[in-house]
């Protein structure tokens, strides 16, 4: 028997379950509850929050290890050189780089983030690492670079990567509010891998340490501020934490009334944080929950964005809305969604093992698929 396995099965008896209430209440099949509990193979976080909810249990109390997919070959082959610049090894240019070069660069970075060229950045990056390494008084330029690198290796499932990445963007830090937005992206990579309770803590204190007086609080610190409480809320509602998740959508709805409007965290990366960040948040958290009518209430009601309106905040709430709809059996509303998302951010998507599950539900429960849906599982790698 696994871990998790045996982890289930006690669970279940202390909540006086049998494998067929556990099943029912879950709405997990008996025969996949049976193979879990004998350690045939290790469920998705998604299972256990399943089981956790009929329990009344933390997801987290039922985890044993990380759940997360690792990157495809083409993947890694694409980011061996960028991997080799961040350990000094490439050659040196015949010019020495200036700063204003290398912001140039980051410039050129962040059209083509914006652009969902990422394939195109991928490969600028080698020289561009380098080229920040070799600067004198430019830690500004260094901060950014390396948290945007970091962000990237997350979102492309190289997650021991970034964390050592983000160790150093932290280290050039020189505020706290600047040291949060690194920290940003790494529970951001810490939730992508089922890390529930060490974004939890992260957050918290981070969120503790930076608390901003609203009287008096530069724009900066209060949607950093609030960005932190998204994610405990984040991580409170896939932890079966719904009282938390109220709390801290509250705390960041405050800040967000306060700012007025949506505003950016990180430009070089699209990040924002406001009133529609929040609603993003907000209708996450209910499709997650499993309350599709939620989600779609919501997302009825969010008006477009002003400011990174094809950003991958943005592309996620789509996801969302497909999800909802998958949730309710309206497969051909999710199908349009998808095709949103595609045609707008085609290399995003691709990276998305959010968009894989929710294809996948729709897959599961059509007997044959149309050549429109076919072509999309091919597009974002969905697994046989």
């Amino acid at each position: 028997m696994s871990l998790v396995g045996e982890r289930v099965k006690n669970a279940r008896k202390r909540a006086g379950m049998t494998q067929l209430d556990l099943a029912g209440a879950s709405g997990v099949s008996l025969s996949q509850l049976r193979k879990i509990e004998q350690g045939d193979y290790e469920p998705r976080l998604e299972t256990l929050r399943a089981f956790a909810v009929a329990m009344n249990l933390r997801t987290s109390a039922l985890q044993t290890t990380p759940d997360y997919e690792t990157p495809d070959i083409d993947t890694e082959a694409q980011w061996q050189p960028v991997i080799r610049a961040l350990h000094g090894n490439t050659a040196q240019p015949d010019e020495q780089a200036t700063p204003q070069g290398v912001q140039a660069m980051l410039d050129t970075v962040q059209a083509m983030i914006g652009a969902d060229r990422y394939r195109e950045v991928t490969a600028l990056l080698p020289n561009l690492i380098r080229d920040v390494d070799s600067l004198d008084n430019a830690r500004v330029l260094k901060f950014e670079t390396l948290n945007m690198v970091a962000s990237l290796l997350a979102q492309t499932r190289q997650f021991e990567a970034a964390d050592a990445v983000l160790d150093r963007a932290v280290d050039a830090a020189e505020t706290s509010v600047e040291g949060a937005t690194a920290v940003d992206t790494l529970l951001w990579a810490l939730l992508r891998q089922g890390r529930l309770d060490e974004a939890r803590s992260l957050a918290v204190r981070w969120a503790d340490d930076i608390e901003p007086r609203f009287s008096r609080a530069t724009r900066q610190s209060l949607a950093m501020w609030g960005r932190l409480w998204l994610k405990i809320a984040n991580a409170a509602v896939r932890d079966n934490q719904p009282g938390e998740v109220e709390d801290a959508l509250s705390l960041a709805r405050a800040a967000a009334v306060r700012l007025g409007r949506d505003v950016y965290v990180d430009r070089l990366l699209g990040r924002t944080f406001g009133p529609l960040e929040v609603s993003y948040i907000a209708a996450e958290s209910f499709v997650i929950a499993h309350e599709p009518e939620k989600t779609l209430a919501i997302a009825a009601k969010v008006p477009a964005p002003a400011i990174q309106p094809a950003g991958a905040s943005r592309m996620r709430h789509k996801l969302d809305i497909a999800n909802a709809h998958a949730q309710m059996g309206h497969y051909g509303e999710a199908l349009d969604e998808f095709r949103t998302v595609q045609h707008t951010a085609p290399e995003w998507l691709v990276q998305q093992r959010y968009a894989r599950d929710i294809l996948g539900t729709i897959v599961s429960k059509r007997r044959t698929l149309t050549p429109d849906m076919r072509d999309l599982a091919n597009a974002i790698n969905l697994d046989y």
